[in-house]
């Protein structure tokens, strides 16, 4: 059944891959962000919202709420896609208060506001709720602790919350490996040779597209997997099967 979708860190290369598929399933797009998706569909409502202080201001949470409510209007809300992420890169004797804050707000507690706040029509829909999470809750690397740690308790978040709300509101999550975007592709600037490495590294034999997490995300809110809750699918080219060692 097609209705209104709510996408979060629309402005992004995956949240805009989000976007356009859910689109082209016939959907109405309601895009947050704090900047505005470019290009946007004609069919796309853009909610300019800051999900750090939504979490941390009830007043301007409120506000918000209320444009949220209005963007939809009592239609089908048929999934909340919590896309959204802050990932700040930095060694454990460098990370701040404010970069735990930050992390945490957007990356779990924000997701949950969200839910929470739209459960009834979530659940007056049989709607789902679709949690982009990411290869660093189960495996990560130096550098990455708050964000592995934001993400881990994402896919936490998303089993709970399943087992919670039962059969009024399905709930899972996609956990991405390397992804084709322009802010890996900054992260590997003069240095192609290594990002060429790390695509041959997954056993896919390439990092993933946007278009491809995009593809997942609507499937996941369709009704084809209506008995499917609390699962956190892996879309991680194989590099998760993959034994590293010496020899």
């Amino acid at each position: 059944m097609t209705g209104v979708v709510i996408v979060t860190g629309a402005g992004g290369a995956i949240g805009e891959a989000v976007c356009k598929a859910f689109a082209a399933a016939g959907h109405q797009i309601v895009a947050i962000d704090v900047r505005r998706p470019d290009p946007m569909g004609d069919d796309t409502i853009f909610v300019d919202i800051d999900l750090n202080r939504y979490c941390l201001d009830p007043e301007y949470r409120d506000t918000s709420n209320a444009r949220l409510h209005d963007a939809v209007r009592g239609r089908h809300l048929a999934a909340l896609i919590n896309n959204a992420a802050v990932q700040i890169v930095k060694p454990s004797a460098a990370l701040t208060t404010d970069d735990w804050s930050r992390t945490l707000n957007v990356n779990l507690l924000a997701p949950f506001l969200l839910t929470q706040e739209l459960l009834d029509e979530l659940t007056a829909s049989h709607g789902a709720v679709v949690n982009i999470s990411s290869i660093h809750a189960m495996q990560t690397k130096p550098e990455f602790v708050a964000y592995a740690t934001s993400k881990a308790a994402l896919n936490g978040l998303t089993r709970s919350l399943a087992v919670d709300l039962g059969g009024r509101v399905r709930v899972n999550s996609i956990s991405p490996a390397a992804i084709d975007t322009p802010m890996l592709r900054e992260g590997f600037a003069g240095q192609e040779k290594l990002l060429d490495q790390l695509g041959q590294m997954h056993p896919a034999g390439r990092i993933g597209e946007p278009g491809e997490v995009a593809a997942l995300t609507v499937f996941l809110a369709s009704d084809a997997t209506a008995f499917m809750t609390g699962t956190d699918i892996a879309l991680d080219g194989g590099i998760g099967a993959r034994l590293r060692d010496p020899l």
